[in-house]
């Protein structure tokens, strides 16, 4: 079926006219698509119902019946492991009248209906629905939580809601080789962080790439250790990108608390890569660990982040590992904390009938590249 646009696709479309400039140009975009529910509504159709979505690490399901809940976009889904070690993703709603079957997360043998007492395993079958039996024409077989696609990379758990989704691999194209050298497959799952910010998801996304605030906003952490080079950086389609620079490790002194990982010996304790992958996944590389960051719209003005810090196997028995783990937590904080004044900051000044967007610096290329991208997937001309 054709794709159908609104007067408001038509309107956003001509205001990005100055983001389309070439980066000596350009200007940001305009401030209706960091605020306005309708483009939010839109987002959700056109990117999160669309695309594979990281959802967590296979750490985290580690056992036959251990099983996690999201809700992503609005749509309510749980994420499980069955007897037989396959991974399953259904969405969180009984076939009888779509009540939630699960919450949180923890380790279960079958999902139970608390409102009418249906009850399912773990591959999603409906095992048994009281006082159905002379219901004419019911058909237990036919009544299964309504399953998703689910696949893996390198530990990393994906779904998507789009039954008609291009393979994982596929999706992911450059950038499983552009990351292989971290080999995020043989680390673990050590810090998980969660968070909420008064902004829109697009905010927190451009964040992460943006490297002409680094210096200023992040002078008293990391900033001073921090460079890059312009022919280092790569752009790529759906306002994806990937580039290695210099910065030290994610502690307050700059330093490997735990060592080198050992795959990147050879590498400078400087070293350092980042890219991201459309729609809300952002990878940090390290010396000494991998950090994953995923952005979570929960409303055009609020946003979720997910932050997993993963360190290979054999740190995890070193002597004082969970101490050390706390300090990487509370730097990691610390450094969003600076970041959660000046974007909530930017929420506030595009909701402002004095806003106009600005003209971009050439440092802000990821952030041009990224702005067309989503303009391209969101309202093609």
């Amino acid at each position: 079926m054709p794709q159908k646009f609104s007067q408001t696709d038509r309107t956003i479309r001509s205001d990005f006219k100055q983001s389309f400039k070439t980066i000596s140009e350009a200007s940001h975009a305009p401030g209706i698509i960091y605020s306005d529910p309708e483009v939010f509504k839109m987002e959700k159709d056109r990117l999160f119902l669309n695309d594979w979505l990281l959802v967590g690490r296979l750490e985290e399901l580690s056992n036959p019946g251990d099983y996690m809940t999201w809700t992503i976009a609005g749509e309510p889904i749980i994420i499980t492991k069955t007897e037989n070690h396959e991974l399953k993703a259904f969405y969180n709603m009984c076939a009888h009248r779509g009540v939630q079957v699960a919450d949180g997360q923890g380790n279960t043998k079958t999902f139970k209906c608390p409102y009418h007492g249906w009850v399912y395993d773990l591959s999603g079958k409906l095992l048994g629905a009281a006082y159905m039996e002379r219901v004419e024409g019911f058909d237990p077989n036919s009544c299964s939580l309504a399953a998703l696609p689910i696949d893996t990379w390198a530990g990393n758990i994906f779904i998507s809601f789009n039954r008609n989704a291009d393979p994982l691999e596929e999706f992911l194209g450059e950038f499983t080789k552009e990351f292989q050298s971290l080999r995020p497959e043989a680390c673990r799952l050590a810090n998980k962080i969660e968070l909420e910010l008064d902004c829109n998801w697009k905010f927190v996304t451009e964040n992460l790439m943006d490297m002409y605030h680094v210096g200023v906003l992040h002078a008293g952490s990391f900033g001073a250790r921090f460079s890059w080079k312009e022919e280092d950086v790569h752009l790529k389609a759906r306002g994806e990108f990937y580039m290695q620079y210099s910065a030290g490790p994610p502690t307050p002194n700059a330093e490997p608390l735990l060592g080198k990982m050992p795959w990147l010996e050879d590498q400078p304790e400087s070293y350092a890569s980042t890219g991201f992958l459309a729609p809300n996944l952002t990878i940090f590389g390290r010396i000494d660990c991998v950090r994953i960051f995923t952005i979570w719209p929960q409303s055009a003005k609020l946003s979720k982040v997910v932050i997993y810090h993963l360190f290979p196997e054999e740190f995890f028995s070193f002597p004082e590992f969970t101490e050390t783990l706390k300090v990487y937590r509370d730097y990691q904080i610390k450094v969003i904390e600076e970041d959660r004044t000046m974007i909530e900051s930017l929420q506030r000044g595009v909701e402002s009938r004095g806003f106009v967007p600005g003209r971009m610096s050439t440092l802000e290329t990821p952030i041009h590249n990224y702005l067309q991208g989503y303009l391209n997937r969101m309202f093609p001309s």
